[in-house]
């Protein structure tokens, strides 16, 4: 569903309510448990889900549901403090109001942070993933409906839908910097239960390096929108099918803040490139 009434409107009332004027052309959504780098920013203001029209509640531990106006490096950047999920019922439009709501405030080029679990047994926990493309299986779009032709195409091309040269500059810095950045393909899910061992099989048959519950209705939004994307996993826990080990959300929580500090590091070497 396409809903160009409601972020307008939230555009609108996030204009007005700035105490200083703020333009950036870079968005940044931090998922679960990935939100701490934005207590180290500047802040020039910062808003409450519950307090833009339009926005969901963010529901989940590990989500501050703020959207924030800050600098990094210099640069000016809109931040989406925690995102909004099928699984805690919203519809496909009210998961894409925070990725529409910053392009309506001009940003161009997105980077969109997940915690997953990896599915390549090459891939450790704890590790970063430059997401090279996405398997939507969630069995929802955000783009059913009558079509806002201001936005993009009715049929848009998603055969390069994460941006190459934003790729290429992730995995620059990242070995300036020493991070080990793996490469692959994510596969959204609605959730919240986390997968079987047959569920593990059958997603690294289809070629899945990680698994989540985010990310690819944001990114088909942006992508539609012309919005240029970089996506970035934290791999929380390791899937192998034939010897799994429980897993729980203060495990994943837990793992992703542990990878916060390789990640940030990337986030401003990569907005710093920009």
């Amino acid at each position: 569903m396409q809903n160009p009434e409601k972020v307008q409107q939230a555009a609108d009332y996030i204009h007005k309510s700035l105490t200083r004027p703020h333009t950036a052309e870079i968005g940044v959504v931090l998922g679960t448990g990935l939100g701490d780098w934005a207590e180290s920013l500047t802040h020039v203001q910062s808003f409450e889900y519950a307090d833009i029209p339009g926005f969901p509640p963010s529901t989940v531990e590990g989500h501050a549901g703020r959207l924030i106006a800050a600098q990094v490096g210099g640069r000016n950047v809109w931040l989406q403090q925690g995102r909004f999920h099928l699984y805690e019922g919203n519809s496909p439009a009210d998961v894409c109001m925070g990725v529409r709501t910053m392009a309506a405030l001009g940003v161009k080029t997105l980077i969109v942070t997940n915690a997953a679990g990896a599915l390549n047994p090459q891939f450790d926990a704890g590790g970063l993933m430059c997401i090279t493309d996405h398997i939507n299986f969630t069995g929802a779009n955000p783009l059913v409906g009558i079509n806002h032709d201001a936005w993009g195409d009715r049929f848009p091309d998603m055969s390069r839908t994460y941006s190459q040269r934003l790729g290429d500059i992730a995995m620059d810095k990242a070995l300036e910097l020493g991070i080990r950045l793996e490469k692959g393909v994510y596969l959204g899910l609605v959730g919240p239960n986390l997968e079987t061992p047959a569920e593990t099989r059958a997603f690294r048959i289809w070629g899945a390096d990680a698994v989540g519950m985010s990310t690819v209705l944001e990114v088909i939004a942006a992508h539609h929108m012309g919005v240029e994307v970089l996506g970035i996993s934290c791999l929380t826990n390791k899937n192998l099918p034939d010897c799994m080990e429980e897993t729980s959300l203060d495990d994943v929580i837990a793992m992703a803040q542990a990878s916060t500090g390789k990640l940030s590091q990337l986030l401003g070497a990569v907005i710093g490139a920009l």
